[in-house]
């Protein structure tokens, strides 16, 4: 099990040639209920981001994402990709409201624990805010459904 905040800024490097092609800048959760890539930033100026598909990776090291072949990775375009990302565009889950199926507020999502095998979402990590995390830390909150997401909140059976 891991969060998107360890893999965060890590490079991605293919394995067969040692070659980077950027860093992980965010993660693309589906549907609530799996990762299905990450957005890559790529190295230069003026360079799109790519998105890595979950699949194409063979390994999450602590010093970076490998992956078999750079023939997998691709251009990344919003319009084409459904899931919401964890912290960058309008649609990002990072700071919406998370509420359970009986109408009880969680906190505001942070993170995502995620299963790296698979790219199973196992559960996400929430805030009350900074006085809150200093004093009592952050809460794991672990899933038993999809992520239902609407625009101000999200809605997630535990």
């Amino acid at each position: 099990m891991r969060t998107f905040s360890t893999v965060e800024g890590l490079p991605v490097i293919e394995q067969a040639s040692g070659i980077e092609c950027g860093h992980v800048l965010d993660v693309l959760v589906d549907r609530g209920e799996r990762i299905s890539g990450f957005v890559i930033d790529k190295k230069g100026w003026l360079n799109h981001h790519l998105f890595l598909p979950i699949g194409a990776v063979a390994s999450f090291g602590y010093d970076g994402v490998m992956v078999e072949s750079f023939k997998n990775v691709s251009r990344y375009d919003r319009k084409n990709h459904h899931a919401h990302p964890l912290k960058l565009g309008k649609r990002r889950l990072q700071g919406i409201s998370l509420l359970t199926t009986e109408g009880e507020k969680v906190g505001l999502v942070e993170d995502v624990y995620f299963d790296e095998e698979v790219g199973t979402i196992v559960g996400y990590e929430v805030t009350d805010g900074l006085v809150a995390d200093l004093v009592d830390g952050r809460k794991v909150v672990k899933t038993k459904g999809p992520l239902v997401v609407g625009k101000d909140r999200a809605i997630v059976s535990i």
